[in-house]
């Protein structure tokens, strides 16, 4: 018989290495985060390679709550409440294409069952692998699916009462999981959060940004923060810089090999007043945020525009600088609100930029930011979204509270 005085832990899985500059994991980690914060003991377990896998006490034993280290702290604007537990995966798991040497393999068919249910009161994650493998082995689960997918959903899973609740940023990713088989009452819709710390009033730092940014004092600084990819409206991005000269545009994030990718790409346009910074530490992102005039979002129309999760959006909001968007799908229930400045159609570089001369017009920028936004975005704190998500939980399956 189970000891269940023992099960305390609220696990979060990623079946990824960290850090890594991927949307899905600021979401993921944010999401443990935020729960940490509410008091409960929470966990985030994820793969860990290289010399550290190998180690024979981490080995002997692998799951070993503890501390954030502050390289992730750094990277995803992290508070101390949270532990980690990087699950050991030395050679040769990985590096051979088999499902006998995948670290999700390893992860839920090795670790899970023998080293991380005794003391796991209930887990969340991204991973499909992960939550069958948990309510198989007894555990209470949480799903999370933010993309759409045509594999249908394993009956004997989606039906189990361990299966808590599914969640999902978007009606239309909600259709398409009931479709798939999920039970309708198993579904919700839920945005995802900003970091509280994002909210926090940074002027000296913002000053700083806009001196190493700005060649000239007197310019207006327009900022676009996200995955540097086509369809987020990059390339729309850059045909808006060309047809304003006297405006400087910086794009913060992507990988290396984008930024090198766009890096070329203006210079082959001859577009001079647009910059790549790469992925900046979200320690450092808030004051970012704030030292800018105006913030982008221009995302194209398209299948992505149906279910793109506005992840990055709630920290623009935080920051309090205007917002210039594109009008598609999954912003629409943003639209009668005062927390975007202005709205224009998708695709069209000329309208955008009429949008941006009109906000920089209209709109000078506050030290303080405009509250509008930020009032606005207080109830889509990480924290709040965590406590949402557990509402749906029987309250005998809920992890402990440690505060």
């Amino acid at each position: 018989m189970r000891n269940y005085a023992l099960k305390k832990h609220y696990i979060f899985f990623i079946g990824e290495e960290l850090p890594q500059p991927e949307a899905h994991l600021v979401q993921s980690t944010n999401a443990a985060n935020g729960a940490a914060n509410l008091g409960y003991s929470t966990v985030l377990v994820y793969p860990e390679k290289g010399a550290k896998a190998i180690n024979p006490a981490n080995l002997a034993r692998p799951f070993q709550p503890r501390q954030t280290p502050t390289e992730l702290i750094k990277y995803y604007n992290l508070h101390d409440k949270l532990k980690v537990a990087p699950l050991p995966m030395p050679w040769p798991i990985d590096h051979f294409r088999s499902k006998f040497t995948d670290s999700n393999t390893i992860a839920s068919k090795y670790y899970l069952p023998f080293h991380i249910l005794p003391t796991t009161k209930i887990v969340h994650s991204r991973n499909w692998n992960f939550i069958k493998a948990a309510i198989k082995n007894g555990i209470p689960a949480i799903y999370e699916h933010h993309h759409h997918e045509d594999k249908p959903f394993e009956p004997e899973i989606v039906t189990n009462p361990l299966l808590q609740i599914a969640v999902t940023v978007v009606d239309t990713i909600r259709e398409s999981m009931i479709k798939n088989g999920m039970p309708p009452e198993k579904v919700i819709k839920l945005h995802n959060g900003f970091n509280r710390l994002f909210m926090e009033r940074q002027p000296e730092k913002a000053a700083e940004w806009r001196q190493k940014l700005l060649p000239d004092e007197s310019q207006k600084l327009v900022l676009y923060a996200g995955a540097l990819q086509q369809f987020k409206g990059i390339d729309v991005l850059i045909d808006v810089a060309n047809e304003m000269p006297n405006v400087q545009f910086v794009c913060a994030g992507g990988k290396p090999t984008q930024v090198e990718y766009y890096q070329q790409l203006v210079k082959e346009k001859q577009v001079s007043n647009i910059k790549f910074l790469g992925y900046i530490l979200h320690n450092d992102l808030a004051s970012l945020l704030q030292a800018a005039d105006v913030l982008a979002h221009p995302h194209c129309s398209g299948k992505a525009a149906t279910f793109t999760s506005p992840l990055k959006l709630f920290d623009y909001f935080a920051s309090g600088t205007p917002i210039v968007a594109t009008e598609i799908p999954s912003l629409v229930e943003f639209q009668d609100t005062q927390s975007i400045t202005a709205w224009c159609e998708p695709d069209n570089p000329s309208k955008f930029a009429e949008c941006l001369k009109r906000v920089l017009e209209t709109h000078p920028r506050k030290i303080e930011g405009y509250t509008d936004s930020i009032n606005f975005v207080k109830q889509f704190s990480w924290e709040n979204r965590a406590a949402k998500i557990l509402s749906y939980v029987d309250e005998s399956l809920l992890p402990q509270l440690v505060v």
